[in-house]
């Protein structure tokens, strides 16, 4: 069939090329006994984040968000349950949309080793739910809330910006 798949009416290259594209993200919250949560802040940006990172394109986002957190802070935790689909539309410098996938870390020791990667981070820190809040963008700030009250009411929450 002069390489057209029976599946579509051009070559599958030529269709997917015509597709748009995104970029994906995943992160883990990770909380201690106090019900604190853990923010890094990396060097390249005025504002702490939860730990977590960009997807590789061969890569599964709960598969990426361990990967992540176990560069960036040194601890091999397996992500849980999805709290938060967070997808962001185009915004000032990001020409393409965002989807960040929010995964439950679990709770740890405040006590437990940390070791950051000094090459992006340069502190890590346990924080009440209010006070990290703010310390996010304003982009990202809103994944906060909505994963408590995924993690309370054991479901997922779409949320939707832009």
């Amino acid at each position: 069939m002069n390489g057209v798949s029976k599946t579509f009416l051009k070559p599958a290259a030529e269709w997917f090329a015509t597709l748009p594209d995104f970029y994906a993200s995943a992160c883990m919250l990770i909380t201690d006994e106090e019900d604190r949560v853990l923010l890094v802040k990396p060097n390249y940006r005025s504002y702490w984040l939860i730990p977590g990172g960009i997807m590789e394109p061969d890569e599964l986002p709960h598969r990426s968000a361990e990967r992540e957190v176990e560069e960036e802070i040194g601890l091999s935790v397996q992500a849980r349950h999805l709290l938060v689909v967070h997808w962001s539309l185009p915004e000032g410098d990001r020409p393409k949309s965002m989807v960040n996938f929010l995964f439950d870390g679990g709770v740890i020791p405040a006590d437990t080793p940390i070791t950051l990667q000094e090459s992006e981070l340069d502190d890590y820190g346990f924080f009440p739910w209010s006070e990290a809040a703010g310390m996010l963008s304003a982009a990202t700030s809103p994944r906060l809330p909505a994963a408590r009250r995924a993690r309370t009411e054991s479901r997922t929450v779409y949320l939707p910006s832009g």
